[in-house]
């Protein structure tokens, strides 16, 4: 047997003894800082949030910072919420999910076809068109894209926020500072519309479909686009010539300042009206649908007002 370089084997397993009680009482203490459990206790689980597209996700996200998990269906700005099909994947995460967050108006329907076959009742849903309140009584047509619409997002925040508060009490306070920071910068992205309305209310522009509308209206600005030929680009039907024809002519003589397109649905239709703006002068504001690589909500409804105010002063 090799010897313990002089060191007495009773004093050796003496000390190996203590070294192991040692530990062992510093894994069952409760107040160790280092113990698993106390990490595990200080750290509950997120709660789950299934958004219909980034941009809802990107706001929940905002109100309920590292104490949520949010899915996005949607995330991708080549992808159209209207010709989306559901994906078991998707449906997997709705049936975890606590809270689910949609625009709803027909815009996102999956949303509801995929939370029905996940069988999950208990979800919280939170709907940006019935946050609105534009939705008329008489159950006729309006405008469905809602988040281009400040007070909507304000209201769709606050619902947000209660509905994490009831999913995650103990940071209910959290939830709702965090909603009250949100609503503040939703009102600079006001400010900035209420600038173009003061400056250059009553301006004619032309869109390529309804997206953007809301924030056209904040803006103070004229549509002078056909209904007809907006319409059909949203429902993916071809314009008519006559209706082509106006619409080029709106831009081609100038009584349109800008067009405001939106890059997400383009057709042969779009793009000959917007070359025909670009060939006459007039300025091309484009718009998405889902929110941009890398952007947080409110610098991307930021950064579309300040495209929209340069578009104009050109």
């Amino acid at each position: 047997m090799r010897a313990f370089s002089g060191r007495s084997p009773g004093i050796v397993a003496g000390a190996v003894l203590a070294l192991l009680g040692g530990c062992g009482a510093a894994e069952s203490s409760p107040s160790s800082p280092w113990s698993p459990s106390s990490r595990e206790a200080a750290a509950p689980a997120p709660v789950p949030v299934v958004a219909s597209t980034n941009v809802y996700g990107d706001v929940a996200k905002q109100i309920g910072g590292d104490r949520v998990k949010v899915v996005s269906i949607i995330n991708d700005p080549a992808q159209d919420p209207h010709e989306y099909e559901a994906e078991t994947r998707n449906q997997l995460e709705l049936s975890r999910a606590k809270i689910v967050v949609e625009n709803g108006g027909g815009y996102d329907d999956f949303m509801g076809e995929m939370l029905r076959g996940a069988n999950n009742s208990s979800a919280e849903v939170i709907t940006g068109v019935e946050a609105s309140g534009k939705v008329p009584d008489d159950g006729g047509e309006y405008n469905e894209h809602v988040w281009y619409d400040m007070p909507t997002m304000g209201r769709l925040a606050e619902r947000v926020a209660d509905a994490l508060a009831q999913a995650a009490p103990t940071e209910a306070d959290a939830f709702r500072k965090n909603a009250t920071d949100f609503k503040a910068d939703l009102d600079t992205v006001r400010a900035a519309e209420a600038r173009i309305e003061k400056e250059r209310g009553g301006t004619a522009v032309a869109v390529t479909e309804p997206v953007p509308l809301y924030m056209v209206e904040a803006c103070g600005l004229r549509n002078v686009t056909p209904p007809d030929f907006s319409e059909a680009v949203e429902e993916g039907d071809e314009v008519s010539a006559r209706v082509l024809r106006e619409t080029l002519g709106l831009v081609a003589d100038g009584t349109a300042e800008a067009l405001v397109l939106n890059e997400q649905t383009p057709t042969s239709q779009t793009e000959r009206v917007e070359r025909t703006a670009r060939d006459n002068g007039v300025p091309v504001v484009t718009v998405t649908e889902t929110l941009p690589s890398g952007q947080d909500y409110v610098a991307w409804m930021t950064a579309n007002v300040d495209a929209l105010r340069r578009a104009l002063d050109t």
